[in-house]
């Protein structure tokens, strides 16, 4: 198989199963696992097949277990969801080391501007639009409502995904 072609399988897997996280949580509030699993399960073929070596793909999974328990913590403290606890560690794990700063910060980021949204969104002049479009914009857009806090954690896992472990790491050139 071409680098070319294995890159953008790559490609495909990771932000396909991003993207859908993105829009379940946007629409549903919920991230079924079946994604994060998915994702985790992909991550050591794809590692594989980019020729990163059995130490370089440990470190990585390391990183995936470091960010489930960061956001177990952040679950804890009701500041996620679980279903986005498991979408941070399963996508920590693509990005590895290398990735996990931008990761963080790309989230951190959209997170913020996300917030300013529903901010806007849920204001008294803006809430009536929400309400004559479909249910899960009125349920966005209510006052007080929850977070899809997985569409920060896409954006974020799709900007840093050039800059992970699979993408820009000593095997960059397969």
């Amino acid at each position: 198989m071409s680098a070319d072609v294995l890159r953008s399988l790559m490609l495909v897997v990771f932000a396909g199963l991003v993207v859908i996280a993105a829009i379940r949580d946007l629409t549903t509030y919920t991230i079924p696992n079946w994604i994060s699993l998915a994702l985790a399960a992909a991550f050591a073929p794809a590692a594989l097949a980019a020729g990163e070596t059995w130490p370089a793909i440990g470190l990585s999974l390391l990183v995936g277990v470091g960010m489930l328990a960061v956001g177990i913590v952040m679950f804890a403290l009701r500041w996620i969801g679980g279903g986005d606890a498991k979408l941070m560690a399963a996508a920590s794990m693509w990005l590895g080391v290398q990735g996990l700063i931008p990761f963080v910060l790309y989230t951190g980021l959209a997170g913020g501007a996300l917030a300013l949204m529903l901010l806007a969104v849920r204001s008294a002049w803006l809430r009536p639009f929400a309400a004559v479009g479909p249910g899960w914009v009125d349920r966005l857009a209510t006052p007080g409502g929850a977070t899809p806090y997985g569409v920060a954690i896409a954006v974020g896992a799709l900007g840093a995904f050039p800059l992970g472990a699979l993408m820009s790491g000593a095997h960059a050139g397969f």
